[in-house]
């Protein structure tokens, strides 16, 4: 038994899908993070743009 956790440990075979699913949650959460912070500002300007077209007078005439 003790020869095969010892075998276990030692196999690489999968580290290499490890590392993809832990660089994948990391871009993930990049991504998490950087949609946040410009989320903001997003709302922001758009409540800005939303006021100043509503308050545009329009011109029927020429």
């Amino acid at each position: 038994m003790k020869h095969f956790f010892t075998n276990f440990a030692a196999d690489e075979s999968g580290a290499v899908t490890v590392d993809w699913v832990v660089l994948a949650a990391v871009l993930i959460g990049l991504c998490l993070a950087v949609m946040a912070t410009v989320g903001d500002g997003t709302e922001d300007l758009t409540s800005d743009l939303d006021a100043q077209m509503s308050s545009q007078m329009i011109s029927t005439t020429f």
